[in-house]
């Protein structure tokens, strides 16, 4: 139903910040493997919860200002946003069912 929306530093803000719904921000680039293996998690999570949470993903090698900004220095690095903060970090790959646990104060 629902895929992942490509986040760029360009409309991070309209994006991310200013969403209704909490965004979960996958930080990830096309070199890193442990970044396309949580590509099909968040594909299903996405599908599955798109009524509750956003995912998104962003290019660190072609967005590295947001990047930077929130000190990603290893990817995957997923950052849930709440009202414009981070309310949660999680850095690097994990099963499905770990990140639905860590996701259930937004999807539960």
């Amino acid at each position: 139903m629902s895929d992942m929306m490509q986040i760029t530093d360009a409309g991070f803000e309209s994006d991310v910040l200013e969403n209704a719904k909490p965004v979960l921000l996958d930080f990830w680039a096309p070199w890193c493997g442990p970044c396309r293996m949580m590509e099909p998690v968040l594909k299903e999570i996405a599908e599955e919860h798109s009524d509750k949470i956003i995912i998104g993903k962003l290019n660190v090698d072609e967005n590295p200002q947001t990047a930077t900004k929130y000190d990603v220095l290893s990817i995957p690095t997923l950052l849930v946003f709440v009202n414009g903060e981070v309310a949660k970090k999680l850095v690097g790959a994990m099963p499905k069912k770990r990140l639905v646990d860590e996701l259930a104060p937004w999807i539960g």
